[in-house]
């Protein structure tokens, strides 16, 4: 059973990472004491693995039953853990929910399936997240990120999916559309149900929150979850001269974790850890590949004008 068992998703979730020796299997030591790092970070309402920051399209099934397991005895106990759910089809999406549940998850965090990627009809995503929710009575977040025809889950689609299964809390919203966004959180915030809208928009977070997110779920919060926590609790609270000063700083993050291309997001953020002297390796699996030197060089200058790193 979970061990946070009333969590309804909200409120500042980083996505950690997962670290990996040369040989290119999972270095526990190493993951346990990023748990402890991130944290150790006041005002955050939980933490994420088993996803994308953790290069989980590379792990097997027993290999993400084994992180979430380091998660629980490494932090289980003081924060709810949200767990993803990464799979081709539906029936092995709803033998990982099963699995994470019965693992002390708090929430699952679904993945779209493989095939949405070719476009889908809205009884499609309606079964796969029912077929979840059969499996597991954890709050779920539905991933919110651009598919075929450039957009997630059309409004339509989403309405029909939480008027079919009620256990669906909230979206991780990587719309890219400021309107859109704008749009799911004055919506669905606002149901008698309320589903609440995490931005996961890092690269403009300021004007995502400033918007009314509920929350925000974000790998770079395996780095700067400080940061990310500090700003929303200064939207939150109204301080605008605050929370500009802090999106100075996270912009400067932003601009060298989301360069072109997107994919090695994750492996910077390594590279960044291992700047910080938090990780002993930048080491990522296959298809990614080790980022070039000057790349790395980037991420220095960025993480010292960010006040990250000592000159």
């Amino acid at each position: 059973m979970p061990r946070h068992h009333d969590f309804v998703p909200h409120g500042v979730i980083p996505a950690v990472l997962l670290p990996f020796f040369d040989d290119l299997s999972i270095d526990e030591a190493s993951y346990r004491s990023h748990l402890r790092d991130v944290c150790a970070v006041q005002g955050l309402a939980a933490i994420t693995t088993n996803a994308h920051s953790t290069e989980v399209g590379s792990c097997t099934p027993d290999e993400q039953r084994r992180v979430l397991e380091i998660t629980m005895d490494e932090v289980g106990d003081r924060m709810p853990i949200v767990n993803g759910i990464y799979a081709e089809g539906s029936l092995e999406a709803a033998r990982l929910a099963k699995a994470a549940t019965a693992g002390g998850a708090s929430a699952l965090l679904v993945f779209p399936p493989g095939p949405f990627t070719m476009g889908q009809r809205p009884e499609m995503a309606v079964e796969h997240f029912r077929r979840i929710a059969d499996a597991s009575e954890l709050p779920l977040i539905a991933f919110q990120y651009p598919l075929a025809g450039g957009q997630g889950y059309p409004m339509a689609t989403l309405e029909k999916i939480i008027a079919a299964v009620p256990s669906l809390r909230a979206i991780k919203d990587w719309i890219s559309s400021p309107p859109l966004h704008d749009r799911h959180i004055r919506h669905l915030q606002n149901l008698p149900r309320p589903v609440n809208v995490l931005s996961t928009h890092s690269a403009w977070l300021f004007p995502s929150l400033v918007l009314g997110c509920n929350g925000l779920l974000s790998g770079s919060g395996s780095v700067i979850a400080d940061l990310q926590a500090q700003l929303f609790r200064a939207v939150q609270g109204n301080d605008l001269a605050g929370a500009r000063a802090l999106h100075a700083r996270i912009t400067l993050t932003a601009e060298v974790f989301y360069a072109d291309p997107w994919v090695d997001m994750h492996n910077r953020m390594k590279e960044a850890l291992v700047l910080m002297g938090k990780l002993p390796r930048a080491v990522v699996r296959p298809p990614l590949v080790k980022i070039p030197a000057e790349e790395i060089a980037r991420i220095r200058t960025a993480l010292i004008a960010a006040g990250l790193l000592a000159a």
